[in-house]
């Protein structure tokens, strides 16, 4: 096992791709097992995958953040958690913590700035880091020191990588967010800029504090369709711009109670495992734990 590797895993993500992918499974006793049973299925492949001793699986709290301070409309169109996926949350904590896995979830902030906090505290102090998720927003994480790992495609993303996915290096991703808006999260950037436009201002003139520091070049660029309507939605909209930004950035110094080098595994609980996977139904799991081939074990 790697010895200076920080795993960091989103679970929101993982939790939300396995309640939309995973078929809508249940017990005898009519509990919804799906997303449950999608989140650990996908813990297990990505622990054989990357073994290492160092790993946090990172949930979002429940409750607002600093975001909805700073704009009522973060994230509000986003329907309220269904009943059948927030009645798994509990007992998912519980098999995360049974696998002897670190979990982490933090009032006030987002699960992106726990993950974001961590990678930074590990990457300044020599170590690699890994993190698992889908969010392009955590792309601005990238660095020499942290790659993502795309789930979905099973390839990693360090600095080059994300140049060629964005047209934008890592250190401008926060930018290009800002410009052109992430309905995801409800970021409104600037009305016009789409992700081409994006794109040729900042490779043109920087982020985008240096961008509004030139914004009369804006109108004279060639590579720019429609380039004045665009300065003039920039100069309009200058306030949404920086204020999306505020909202498209990831924090990178919560408060946390746990330092990185404490984010070590654990033996699983196989007892507790056990009495889950019974409750739960997961037939073939109980079966995994009794032959002794849970997660990474052999025989």
């Amino acid at each position: 096992m790697a010895e200076k590797q920080l795993l960091l895993i989103d679970g929101s993500f993982y939790l939300y791709r396995a309640y939309h992918a995973f078929p809508q499974l249940t017990n005898n006793a009519g509990e919804p097992t799906g997303a449950m049973y999608g989140v650990v299925n996908m813990l297990k492949n990505l622990l054989v995958q990357y073994r290492t001793n160092y790993i946090a699986v990172v949930f979002d709290a429940y409750g607002k953040t600093f975001r909805d301070e700073l704009f009522e409309h973060y994230k509000s169109h986003r329907s309220i958690m269904p009943q059948n996926l927030c009645c798994q949350i509990s007992p998912l904590y519980e098999i995360v913590r049974a696998m002897g896995l670190p979990l982490l979830v933090v009032n006030g902030v987002e699960s992106d700035d726990v993950i974001g906090t961590l990678a930074r505290e590990a990457a300044c102090n020599g170590n690699n880091v890994l993190i698992s998720t889908g969010d392009k927003d955590m792309a601005q994480l990238v660095s020499p020191e942290i790659n993502l790992i795309n789930t979905m495609s099973n390839s990693i993303l360090g600095p080059q990588e994300v140049q060629r996915k964005f047209g934008v290096p890592p250190e401008l991703i926060i930018d290009y967010l800002a410009l052109m808006g992430d309905n995801s999260d409800n970021i409104p950037g600037v009305p016009g800029v789409g992700k081409k436009t994006a794109q040729i201002l900042l490779q043109q003139l920087g982020g985008i504090n240096n961008l509004y520091h030139n914004l009369h070049y804006v109108s004279h660029l060639s590579s720019l369709r429609g380039a004045k309507k665009i300065a003039a939605k920039l100069e309009e909209n200058r306030d949404i711009a920086f204020l999306s930004y505020k909202l498209a950035t990831i924090k990178t110094n919560v408060t946390l109670d746990v330092p990185y080098h404490k984010m070590i595994v654990k033996k699983p609980n196989y007892k507790a495992l056990m009495l889950l996977f019974q409750r739960y139904e997961f037939k073939r799991w109980i079966i995994q734990l009794e032959l002794g081939k849970w997660l990474w074990l052999k025989g």
